[in-house]
């Protein structure tokens, strides 16, 4: 049984002509009702019946059609999926990432889509959360990994959410409350808060989780111009204040304490793309990676 032999059944079921399903197959006639005379001769089986004007399906041909069409769907489907496979590994990929995730969720989806895809070319930006909208609206990136909400005029994209985290404080290994299970922001009224570097995000978040706290934050008078944790946490540990960071930037580290807020609070990570550009097969792969690892 041949693919092709399906292919003009089903059209001559459809058709209920020889002639018009030889012309919906772009075949002779002669051809199409030699493969059909084959296809039955296959089966043990007269699939139609052929009258004056046209053709009509016996009860073998009845039971053969729902089978043949979900067959070459299925061969349609495939032939979908390698086309896809061959054009996302030849592809190209350009990805923007904020700062404060970058270094956490990117690295394991970018391995495992090497892995897949050794011949794609990936590029990774990584900047704050409106240069990387800007670039992604000039077309010039595939996804921005970012968090919600989006600043400034948001209509042209879509967000997809990926992963909601949960928001800790940090405190020195030696602080007072350290030792506690959970603390609430206004506890940490007194202390300095380090920030990161205006711009950025996560900034703006712990701003906004203080002021729903009542707690109008004592910013460090160490001037600090970082968009890393790893840095922030390093000043933390040293005694110079506390912060709140992503429960990604948590490390296992003796100097610093991590704290879940009695407030709650989480942020939201979304893959960010323009609406009029659906994403390549190779753009769809990593979307996939990424939801893996956020997992």
């Amino acid at each position: 049984m041949e693919v092709q032999q399906l292919r003009y059944f089903c059209a001559l079921a459809e058709e209920r002509g020889f002639s018009r399903a030889a012309a919906r197959c772009h075949v002779s006639q002669p051809s199409l009702s030699q493969q059909i005379a084959k296809l039955e001769a296959e089966l043990g089986a007269r699939l139609l019946d052929r009258l004056r004007r046209g053709a009509r399906l016996t009860a073998a041909g009845e039971a053969l059609l729902p089978r043949a069409r979900a067959a070459l769907a299925e061969m349609a489907a495939a032939r979908g999926e390698v086309a896809a496979r061959e054009e996302a590994a030849q592809g190209t990929l350009a990805v923007g990432a904020i700062p404060t995730v970058a270094p956490y969720l990117l690295p394991r989806a970018l391995a495992r889509l090497a892995r897949r895809y050794p011949a794609a070319r990936v590029q990774v930006v990584e900047e704050i959360t409106p240069l990387l909208l800007e670039r992604l609206r000039a077309g010039g990136l595939d996804w921005v990994l970012a968090a919600l909400p989006l600043p400034g005029r948001t209509r042209e994209f879509v967000a997809a959410p990926v992963l909601e985290e949960p928001v800790l404080a940090a405190l020195p290994a030696a602080h007072p409350l350290a030792q506690r299970a959970r603390i609430g922001l206004r506890e940490l009224r007194r202390e300095p808060l380090l920030l990161l570097r205006d711009g950025h995000c996560f900034r703006t978040a712990a701003l906004a989780a203080c002021r729903r706290a009542r707690w109008r934050p004592r910013v460090a008078p160490l001037s600090f111009d970082s968009g890393q944790f790893s840095t922030l946490l390093a000043l933390v540990g040293a005694g110079l204040g506390v912060t709140l960071v992503p429960a990604m930037a948590v490390t296992a580290r003796r100097d610093c304490r991590f704290l879940p807020l009695a407030e709650g609070g989480a942020r939201t990570l979304a893959l960010v793309r323009l609406k009029r550009r659906p994403p390549s097969p190779l753009a769809g792969r990593f979307a996939a990676e990424i939801r893996a690892a956020a997992r």
